[in-house]
Formats: C-alpha cells, structure tokens, sequence
C-alpha cells in the first residue's frame, strides 16, 4: 500500500528508541492507598477535637479503671471515620469500572518497509503509522501524507471535524494544533494517511493533559472551611469553660482544705490529689459534653445518604463533599459539546427540488463514505465524516434505506473529499435514472457555481445560506449530470465541465439538548453565572449561547474572548475581565483552567463540566468537577461527580440537593448545639448548686452519639425542595451558624435550662435529695425536651407545620421511636455504667406527656408566623 517509499524503523532502532524516549503508556493516577483514603478522614476538625477528649478520658479511665466512657468516645471517632470511608471507597470501586482501557489495540505500522500489526502500547518515536478511516490516532506524530483527512479532536479541543494537510498553502492559521500535526486520542473521521510518531504516553499533549488532571487540588470545600470554624469556636469555649471550672472549684475546695489541714506527710498529698482529679475529671466532663460528637457522624451520614439519592437522578459522586459543594456554587464553566449539544451532527433544515426525490436519495446513499450503525435503545450513529453521517440519518428518516440504494448502483468512480477542492463527486451506473449518472455534494457556492443557475436563483439560496451560517450551521450543495457512456470517467474533468442540475440545499448543525435552555434559566434564577468554553470557532459559540438564553442583544465584545486573546491578558488584565466573560471561543485546555483559578482568586465557587481529556485540568481544579458518562477515561478520573445522563439539566438538580442538603446540616446544628448548651451549664450551674454532676460523661454521650446519630439520620433524609433555587448562592465567608439559628439555639436552650434548674432545686429539698432516682427522672426529662425539639428542628428555616407532608412526618417518627425505645432500655438496665434506676409507668406518661410541650408550643409558634405572612 505505502510500504513503496517508507522504510520505518527496523527492529534495532524500535528497541533504542523505545529506551531512550519511553513507551506509549500514560502512567495512571496515583491512586490513595486504602490506609491513605481512610486516614484522610481523620483531617476533620471536629475529629480532630474528638481525639483530644479521647485522650484526656483514658488518662482517668486508667486511674479509675471504669473504662466505658473512653470506649464510647473511641467508638464515635471510629464509627464517623468509617462510614465515610465505605462510601468514598465504593463509588471509587463502580468507577473503576467505568474506565476500563484499550491499550492494546492493534495499530498499522512500517517496520523494516513492511506493514505490521502492533498493539497500541508498543509503538515507539520514529514509528511510520498508516492511519484509516475510523483510527484513534496512537501517540502525537506529523503527518508524512493525507489524503483528504479529516479528525475529530473533540476529547482535545472540542472540535468535531478539522482538516489536516502536507500541504503548506492550505494551512489553518486559526487551528488549535498544527494542520500536519495529529494528536493521540483523537479519531480519524475521513480519508487515510501516514504519519511519523514524536511523541509518545506522557510527553503527548494528552498525557500533559492527565498530568495537569492529577495535580492535587488544593481549594478547601466550602462546607470545610465552615466546619473548621465551627469545630474552632466550640473547642475554644469547651476549653474556657472547662479551664474556668477546673481553677475556680480546685482553689476554693483546696483553699477550704488547707484552712483546717496541715499538710505533714504523704497521706495529705494524695487527698490534695484526689481534689485536684476530681475536678479535673469535671474538667474533662465539661470539654466532652461541649464538643458534638455526632456532629462528624451526622455531616457524613448527611452526605452518604446524598450519594446513594443523587445517583438515582444521574449523578454518580465519587468525592463525598461534592454533594453539598454543588450547593454553594456560583459559577459554571460549560464544555460545548456532548453537554449542550447532543454532539450528533443532525440535519436541521433542507431547501430540495421536491420533484427529484429518487434522485436526491440516490446521490446522498452512492454519494458517501460514511455508514450508520444501530447503538443501544435503537439509537442509530454513524462511522466516518459527521456530515455524511448527519445526511445518512436524514435519509434513514425518510424511510429509505441507504445500503440497498447503495449496493444497486454500481460506482464507476470516485473523487473523495479534499479541503482543496471542497467537494465530492462519484459516477454511477443509476438503477434509477437508468443511465451513467455524476453525483457531487459540498461547499454550496462550488457547487451553485457548475450548474446553470439563474440570478434570482442564487439570489434566493445564497439569503438562506447566509441565515444559516449566521446560525453557526454547516451548509451543503447537491447536484448531478447525466453522462453519456462515450464520455471520460475522470469526475475532476466532468465536474469541471460543469452544466449540473442543482438539487438544493441542507443546513446541518449539532443540535442543543432539548431541555438545556429551562436548566440554564434554572440556574441564573438561583444566581448562578453560566459559561460556556469552547474549541469551537466564536460564531457557533455565540449562536448556541443565544440559543440557551445566555446571550443576549445587550452583550457586546467584552462579554466573549478567544483563548488566545485570553491567554495574552496578563493575570491584572484577566482578572478584570472574567466576570463579564459568557463565552471563551478556541479554548485550550490551560486556558480553562487559567479561567478557573482567577475565578476562584475572585472568591468564586466554581463547576466544571467537560466530556473530553482537554477539560481534565480545570475538571480538577475547580471546587467540583462534572465529568459526562461518556466522556473520556481522563476527564472522568479528574472530576468529583460523573453526570450518567450526559445532561446540563442533572446539573441543576445536584445544585438543589447541594442546597437542601446545607439546610439539613444546619437544622442539625441546631439541634445538637441546643443539647450541648444546656448540658454544658447545666453541668456548670449544678455544680454551683453543689449537687453531684447533674449528667455523666456516659450519658451525655448516649445523647451526643446514638441520640443524634439517629436524628442525623432523620433530618438528612428530609427531600430536597425547590424552593432552595430561589435563593441566591451562600457567600463562602459566611458562618455555617446564621442569627435565625443563634436566636433558636440560645432561646430554646435557655427555655430548657430554667426547666432543667428548677428539677435541680426541687430534688435537693425533697426527702433523699439527688438520689439515683432524683437522677434519672432528671437525665430522662433532658433527653425527651430534646426527643420533641427534634421535630421542631426538623422544619426549622420554613413556617411549615411538621404535619404538613406526611412522608416527612412519618420519616421524623420512625427515628424518635428508635430513640425513646433506646432511652427506655438505657434507664431500665443502664445500671451502674448509665447512673440509672428503672423507673415506673406512670412516671414515664409524665415525662414524656409533659415535655410533649415543646412540640405544641413550636406549632402554635409556626402558626402565628404563617398568619401574619398572609395578613401581609
């Protein structure tokens, strides 16, 4: 075939050449070790928090050798790291099947001046490659010979179709790549070629691309930062308190000590020890009942639960703070291809001579190289030039079946495609016409230009040409000529002898998904800025930005750029710029990420979609990373959450879940802060009172674990609502705790905590004092204000009523009666560990009928607010 004038290497230069510049392998993303992924989870503040507790209580657990305090705080840690664990580790494993990888594909190449089969991996710098119709290109070469080629570099640039050439005078000043140069990764549509190979696996523009795809990302999550200061401001007033108690009580009761005890041997030392533990102990107590043990357990509960609902809607999330990061974004940065559109080059419009209809379906079947096959669910796509595809689709359409059309006639000769000539031409024995028959398709004004058309005619078609192409659409023109028998055969001679009939027009373009605009507009009404990046030329980008609704008559030249353009800004320049931008034309794949990282300098929380390996670097960047289920393996290994449905629409949906899903972890902060303020003073101001410590550490810990592990479980899995895409994104400065919440948090505590001290008071002057049973009454009562402020902070942020949507009820009520069967088994044989007693019915009905309160105070509350909304 080539094998004439190309050598290739021979055998002893595949071997040098393969030691000296590598194999044609991208290395793989270094994976975090199991330990690595596990130990990751342990950087939670909070955890952090955690672990200090730990600590302190075993130093008393081994003085007092009563261990079961020690053991809960452990199980907590433990329990919180490891649920978050699985579920990162799961997603991970369903990715990895996802990306499974053909290196071993077998590709044509000249060694020693003979043709071999070489698998993918094997192919070396130097390597002579013929590449065919329907090839992925192997490694990054320059082309020796083209013939009419064309290659989809949509994985590097976005760009479906672009011309290659040896020739110098046809060179495309405007590509992203050379025109002689082909990339790996990307596929030839039309013609054949050979090329000799210069780069291969890492040093080709993919694997820079990879490389930049793995850099570790240091942008902190939102909900991270969030946490961190929380976790900050409840360790600070923990260790006060605690810090305050332990000095205050140790002075005055060794000061009471010292006034009647002279200290002369050992003997008085250790009871100054004991005093000195004692309070140390309370100390400890204090710092346990101040921290939220659950609050870790419950984050990461909240966004494991989001994991498993948001792949039911098409968003596989690999990385678990994506969930909520969603939720916080204010920025979109949108791949054109396959996201927008349907990346299928589709015939949108046809101006035809109806009478010729035979005729026309003849021409476009003979006329082509290109062929359909059926994909899954009937979907039909096609192999070879997109246009020739879209044209095949069309006719598929109509009814008619290109094969038969094709294998009927029989094809004298064939001119293919060539940028030069900008038209193909086949010569047909007809079936149809019964007679020899020149078919040609391409460019429309070349084709206008071989038949005898009149003025008006042109006149006409070129006004339509024109609404298209300002459309960004691809224009084609048909014709053909009946040939005498005695005539050459040559097609360049008979076209050029022109006197054609003109058959009409198509108008193809690459259609946008139908429900892309509604998202878009979705999305600006939540107050989050779209914009598109593209390989594509300015006009198409602009034309689809006005086709979804991103732009609009007032924009002007600064709203829009060329990566190059942009890539000349200097970073002051950029900076200035990037808010207005809405569409970056011909971008490479550094220039969204440079994109990315000044929108991120500019305090924005930013998305990322892309399908293609040339997205891959911002995919990584950016706060999340969208990848499309059917993008490339590099896009997909960079990104935090896998869109399975390819569709801009799933990414509304995640913005919403991300949102609700913040709603719910502060309705639990709000929850478990409320606990942890009562308890903490009511610790405190007990032990003023001079009562024994009205809570131990064990109890407080039943509360802070399984009580709110459970109320975790049961307020994230409250369902999203829309109402959340009303609002505009949360500033990343702003605190996780808002007034509203501070207000409830110190309200309802300071409510609970009069309740709680009067109990406290009432105890101490009744026969047998704070007996056991004085306690657990106490202890009891604690926790079912808390069991009924559940319900209350379950709806906190709406006016709802908690009745309002019976699923949600019904949710809410499966969880309490887990915890007041739990509180129940825990005061009847918690014995010693707990400090309980069990106690009698009729005392239960009590208690649990009258801290019912909260809840009816909380629904008259609710009531009152959502009258005088409607009064207004």
């Amino acid at each position: 075939m080539h094998d004439s004038h190309f050598k290739g290497l021979t055998d002893q230069e595949v071997l040098q050449n393969r030691q000296k510049y590598g194999v044609n392998l991208l290395t793989p993303p270094k994976r975090p070790s199991i330990w690595k992924l596990y130990l990751e989870k342990f950087q939670d503040p909070v955890i952090k928090i955690l672990l200090v507790a730990a600590v302190f209580s075993l130093i008393i657990s081994i003085i007092e050798s009563e261990y079961a305090e020690t053991i809960g705080i452990f199980f907590a840690i433990f329990l919180a790291t490891g649920i978050g664990f699985y579920f990162e580790y799961d997603a991970n494993k369903k990715f990895d099947l996802l990306n499974a990888v053909g290196e071993e594909t077998p590709v044509m190449v000249i060694r020693n001046g003979k043709v071999h089969e070489v698998p993918k991996k094997d192919i070396v710098v130097g390597d002579v490659v013929i590449l065919n119709t329907g090839d992925e290109i192997p490694a990054d070469g320059v082309l020796l010979e083209a013939v009419s080629l064309q290659v989809n570099e949509s994985t590097l640039t976005g760009e479906l179709m672009v011309n290659k050439t040896t020739d110098e005078a046809h060179f495309d000043e405007e590509a992203t790549y050379p025109s002689n140069s082909v990339m790996r990764g990307t596929t030839v549509t039309d013609g054949h070629g050979v090329m000799r190979v210069e780069k291969v696996g890492d040093a080709t523009e993919i694997g820079k691309v990879a490389r930049q795809a793995t850099e570790q990302s240091q942008e902190q999550t939102p909900l991270n930062l969030q946490l961190s200061k929380l976790a900050d401001l409840i360790g600070k007033a923990g260790f006060t308190i605690a810090a305050l108690t332990f000095v205050i009580f140790t002075a005055k009761d060794l000061y009471a000590y010292l006034h009647v005890t002279s200290v002369n041997d050992w003997y008085q030392w250790l009871e100054i020890a004991q005093i000195v533990l004692k309070y140390f102990m309370m100390a400890v107590t204090l710092i346990v009942v101040a921290v939220p043990e659950g609050l870790p357990m419950s984050v990461t509960l909240s966004l494991a639960l989001n994991m498993r609902r948001m792949l039911k809607t098409n968003n596989l999330v690999r990385k678990m703070h994506a969930c909520e990061t969603m939720g916080a974004i204010t920025v979109i940065c949108t791949d054109k291809t396959g996201t927008l559109t349907q990346n299928l080059m589709q015939v949108h419009d046809a101006q035809l001579d109806e009478s010729r209809k035979e005729v026309i379906a003849e021409g476009i079947a003979v006329n082509s190289t290109a062929f359909l096959e059926e994909k899954e669910a009937g979907k039909p796509s096609g192999v070879g030039n997109p246009t020739e595809v879209a044209l095949l689709l069309w006719l598929n359409s109509k009814g008619e079946d290109y094969i038969a059309l094709r294998n009927q006639a029989r094809v004298v000769n064939q001119l293919t495609f060539s940028t030069e000539r900008k038209y193909m031409a086949t010569l047909v024995e007809s079936p149809v016409l019964h007679a020899r028959v020149l078919y040609i398709k391409g460019a429309p004004e070349i084709v206008m230009g071989k038949c005898g058309l009149e003025a008006d005619q042109i006149t006409h078609y070129n006004e339509q040409l024109l609404a298209y192409q300002n459309q960004a659409m691809r224009t084609l023109g048909l014709a053909y000529k009946i040939i005498p028998e005695t005539e050459s055969v040559d097609c360049a001679e008979l076209v050029k002898a022109g006197g054609l009939t003109f058959l009409g027009i198509f108008a193809i373009s690459d259609p946008i998904r139908p429900d892309v605009p509604e998202a878009v507009k979705k999305c600006q009404s939540a107050g989050i800025r779209v914009k598109i990046v593209t390989g594509d030329t300015p006009g198409t980008a602009t034309e689809i930005a006005r086709q979804i609704g991103l732009w609009t008559p007032e924009d002007t030249e600064r709203n829009r750029i060329t990566g190059v353009e942009f890539a000349a800004l200097t970073d002051e320049e950029a900076l200035e710029r990037v808010v207005d931008l809405k569409v970056m034309s011909r971008a490479r794949p550094m220039d969204k990420q440079r994109l990315v990282q000044l929108l991120q300098q500019k305090g924005e929380v930013v998305a990322v979609t892309g399908d293609g390996t040339n997205d891959a670097p911002a995919l990584n960047h950016a706060q999340v990373g969208l990848s499309m289920g059917t993008g490339t393996s590099v896009a997909k290994e960079a990104s935090d959450i896998t869109l399975l449905d390819d569709s801009f629409h799933s990414i509304a949906t995640a913005v919403m879940w991300g949102r609700s899903l913040y709603k719910n972890i502060q309705r639990f902060i709000v929850f478990q802060l409320t606990i942890n303020v009562v308890a903490l003073l009511s610790v405190l101001l007990g032990a003023f009172l001079g009562t024994a410590l009205p809570l131990t550490v064990t109890q407080m810990l039943w509360v802070n674990l399984i009580m709110d592990t459970f109320a975790a479980m049961a307020l994230a899995s409250i369902s999203p609502s829309m109402d959340v895409m009303n609002e505009k994104p949360r500033k990343r400065s702003d605190f996780i705790i808002t007034p509203a919440m501070q207000k409830n948090i110190f309200g309802v505590g300071a409510a609970f905590l009069i309740i709680l001290m009067g109990l406290l008071s009432i105890f101490k002057n009744m026969p047998g004092g704070m007996d056991v049973h004085h306690l657990t009454v106490f202890f009891t009562i604690f926790v079912m204000l808390q069991f009924w402020n559940l319900f209350n902070a379950s709806v906190f942020g709406t006016n709802h009523s908690i009745f309002k949507d019976a699923s949600h009820a019904m949710g809410m009520l499966g969880v309490a009666l887990i915890i007041l069967v739990g509180q129940i088994i825990i005061v009847t044989f918690g014995g010693k560990v707990f400090r309980t007693e069990p106690l009698p019915l009729v005392e239960w009905a009590y208690i649990v009928g009258g801290t019912s309160c909260v809840l009816w105070v909380g629904e008259i509350w609710r009531g009152i607010k959502r009258m005088t909304q409607k009064n207004k």
